[in-house]
């Protein structure tokens, strides 16, 4: 091949990069022409998506007060005996995640303590719902940053239902703050008991009783993973609780207890009206690539998966 035959081909290669290119600017131009794609669905049913109502919750927040309420029940799954007789424990299972987790376990053949704050008309409602699937419950009311509840807790439920095989850490505590200064010592207190004091005092009260095969499975956030600025003591929390997970792990192995973690991105529970204003709370979770917050009955499943010894 000449010199001039090498040139023409190079020009002819210029050609198709060229043409390809103005493929691709047509194909994005009239991408920008279409209106932007909605919040994605790809579960079992359409979820909310912001806006949505503009409401602030006193704390602890109640899910019963809630104008639009989270989606836990998950009618479109199936039990099939993964937890058949089997006994959980699970901290903040009034409401939001905990209280989709105590349904679905129920739903798998399991026997349901619940341990919460002050929520009591939550409870009774998740009692019921436990109940109406088959399961036992047993509702306790208590602040999981008290080292003496914790193991009374686990105590209780030992004693109403004879063993514990599965313990679910989920109840925590989060306040937004705009300025970092503003994260007060009594805030930081408050947030770090509940969220890591709890987990601990709860798996080490748990852990005589869990047998070979139980299981620890402890709430995470994103927020340990990749930071939130306005969640500065919430995510140093659930990055603390990730560690905590992989080491508890690791010593546990010996006595075959298998320790995990979920770690969720926004999710719709009354744990975020109950901090945000109202109209923060109105476009809760439209900037995650979902454009939506999760349903609580989303993430149920995972927790199911990690309990059972035949998943």
């Amino acid at each position: 091949m000449t010199p001039l035959d090498y040139k023409a081909e190079a020009e002819a290669t210029t050609q198709t990069h060229q043409d390809i290119q103005a493929k691709a600017d047509k194909a994005e131009r009239q991408a920008a022409d279409k209106p932007a794609s909605g919040a994605m669905q790809a579960g079992a049913r359409e979820y909310p998506a912001p806006p949505l109502p503009a409401q602030h919750l006193m704390k602890p927040g109640l899910e019963a007060d809630l104008q639009l309420k989270p989606m836990y029940d998950a009618p479109y799954y199936k039990g099939s005996g993964k937890l058949e007789g089997k006994v959980a424990l699970i901290t903040g299972g009034d409401s939001g995640i905990g209280r989709s987790v105590a349904i679905l376990y129920a739903r798998e053949g399991a026997d349901v303590a619940i341990v919460y704050l002050s929520e009591h008309r939550d409870a009774e409602d998740t009692k019921a719902m436990v109940e109406a699937e088959g399961g036992r419950c047993l509702i306790i009311s208590g602040d999981v940053c008290e080292r003496e509840f914790c193991f009374a807790a686990i105590k209780q439920t030992v004693e109403a239902f004879g063993k514990l095989d599965i313990l679910v850490n989920n109840a925590a505590f989060q306040l937004h703050a705009e300025a970092f200064e503003d994260i007060t010592e009594e805030r930081l207190d408050k947030t770090l008991k509940t969220n890591l004091y709890g987990y601990f005092h709860m798996a080490q009260a748990a852990t005589p009783h869990l047998p070979n095969g139980g299981a620890i499975i402890d709430t995470g956030s994103v927020t340990g993973i990749q930071g939130s600025k306005q969640l500065i003591d919430y995510s140093l929390t659930k990055g603390g609780i990730h560690a905590f997970t992989r080491a508890l792990s690791g010593n546990l192995i010996p006595k075959g207890i298998r320790v995990n973690a979920v770690a969720p991105g926004p999710v719709w529970t009354p744990l975020n009206p109950a901090d945000k204003q109202a109209e923060d709370v109105a476009h809760f979770g439209e900037s995650v690539p979902m454009k939506r917050p999760a349903q609580p009955e989303e993430l149920a499943p995972a927790y199911v998966f990690l309990a059972s010894p035949q998943m």
